[in-house]
Parts: C-alpha cells; structure tokens; sequence
C-alpha cells in the first residue's frame, strides 16, 4: 500500500505511466467503464472545493465504482471535535481509497501514518497539490509534447499557491526550464521552491513586471490571491488585483502560448481571454479527471 501526498512521491517513470494511461483513458473510455467495480472512494474535503472534489467524484464514478464522504468540516464530526486521525481511522473502515483536503499543512502526511488504504493529497493549506499538479503535466504534455526546453511563467500567489509549489517541483525533474516568477513581493514564491530548481540547474528569474514577460513565455501559470490565506483584510484588498491577464497583453505573447490555470478563477484572467485558442485552463479540468482515474487505478493495483 502506498500514498499519494507529495508529487516527488512519484518517480519520472511513473508519472509517464500515469500520462500514458489517462491518454489510453481518453482514446478508449469504454475499456475503464467497470476497472473500480464495488471499489468505494472516500472524498475527505475539511476544506471548500468544486473542481477537485467533484473531479475524484467524477473519476471514480467513470471507472465503475461508489464514492461516499463530506464536503465540508462543518458536515463532519469534526464540527464536534473529533480529530483528523480518528476521522481517517474510521473512514478507511469503510472506504478502499480516501482523497483528503484540509487547511493545515501536513494533515494528509499526518493522517497516512495510520490509514489502511490509500490516501490522496487533495491540497494541503498552502502547501502540496499533486494531482493538480498531474493534471497540469498531462495538460502541457497535449499542448507542448514535451515538458524539456521550456519557459514557464507562474504569475499572482506565488507564496500560498499550492499548485504552483508542486509544479516547479514536478518540472524540476525535467530538462532546462526556465521559471519565470511573476507576483508582488508580498507574494514571492518560498525560497525553498526556489531552490529546488535552481539545485536542479534549471534557471529562475524572479520580476513584478508581467507586461515586459509574456512575450519570452511557452507557458502563462496564472494564479488567484487566495482570500482565505489572508490574516489581514486590508492586505489583501491591496493585493488581489495585482495581475489580471487580458486581451490587450495577449497581443504581446507568442502565438502557441499556453495559459493555465488551476481555478477557481476570480478577475485575474479576463473572460474575453476565454475565446482565445492559447486559453488552455478549462482543458486542465478535464485532463484533472483522467490523471486521477489512473492514479486511482495505480494505487488501488488495479489495470483495465
């Protein structure tokens, strides 16, 4: 048995084989239909979330089998008091895999060291988002064909942006990258992230100037300030508005520019940028759900 809670918890090789397999998923759907039959996944979200939680729903249901669990912390026993350890201890009696979200960085590490089944990181506070992350890869993968010889801009939360910390660590595995660190200073990315890729040899260029960049980009990563990271109301109000990517800066970027974003989006990307053909961030969310359908399968031992 083997978790899911940071994406160096993966090998190269075994993130190929992730991709290859949601790319068989997507040319041959009806082969999955029944992999997960009376296999029941588990949806732990002690933090508000559409997209991913309604993803893994979406992923185990497609492979044929039940998923059960809450939405929300006040929907928990956790409202009562219960602890995460408890809450997981009971749960993995009735679950075969649990994908687990909660505000405090660590808790799904903190949860696997007693859990029976499986647990996936569904995003820890602002700390780790690895199947994100799978869904950016496969993502870029489709545009790009390779994830070598690129110039990936990251640009808004930098700091609490949890997708982007498992990105620029995913894609410091790969071949002369090029990171491009578009925020406020407020909003820096961590150092540690930054050091995992230059370690890797990969370069970093850290600006506050998105205008002058995009223009050097493969890839745009944009980002929302993140509210609820905010201990201060008025640092925020400050901040939020900070980048917002529109039509008018598109004129600037390449023609095959790539933009992501991992959602949900508030102002920081227009939605007249929504017809352009470089807008690739509603594909991620389908591709989210491929990646999780085989990272389901991999850990449970399962194959079509």
């Amino acid at each position: 048995m083997r978790h899911l809670i940071d994406i160096c918890d993966l090998s190269l090789e075994e993130i190929d084989s992730l991709i290859s397999c949601a790319l068989d998923i997507i040319a041959h759907p009806d082969d999955y239909a029944e992999v997960c039959k009376r296999k029941k996944l588990a949806t732990l979200f002690f933090e508000p979330s559409t997209r991913t939680r309604l993803s893994f729903e979406a992923a185990m249901m497609e492979l044929g089998g039940n998923v059960l669990g809450f939405s929300a912390a006040a929907s928990s026993s956790a409202s009562k008091g219960e602890s995460v350890m408890d809450t997981i201890t009971v749960v993995s009696s009735y679950a075969d895999i649990i994908a687990m979200r909660h505000p405090k960085e660590g808790a799904p590490k903190h949860a696997s060291m007693k859990c029976k089944v499986p647990i996936i990181n569904a995003g820890d506070g602002g700390h780790n988002h690895p199947t994100q992350t799978l869904a950016d890869l496969l993502t870029i993968k489709r545009e790009k064909g390779s994830f070598n010889n690129l110039v990936v801009g990251l640009c808004g939360d930098l700091k609490f942006g949890r997708t982007v910390h498992s990105l620029i660590t995913a894609m410091s595995r790969y071949k002369n990258i090029t990171f491009v660190l578009i925020s406020p200073d407020e909003l820096k990315c961590p150092q540690y992230i930054v050091d995992i890729a230059k370690k890797a040899g990969h370069t970093v260029i850290e600006t506050t100037d998105l205008e002058n960049t995009i223009g050097t980009l493969d890839i745009l990563y944009m980002t929302r300030v993140q509210q609820e990271r905010f201990f201060n109301e008025e640092d925020y109000i400050r901040l939020k508005d900070s980048f917002i990517l529109d039509t008018e800066k598109l004129k600037f970027a390449k023609e095959d520019l790539t933009v992501m974003h991992p959602l949900p989006r508030v102002n920081e990307i227009s939605v007249k940028v929504d017809d352009d053909p470089r807008a690739a961030y509603f594909k991620q969310v389908e591709n989210g759900k491929y990646m999780r359908m085989a990272l389901i399968m991999m850990l449970l031992g399962l194959k079509k």
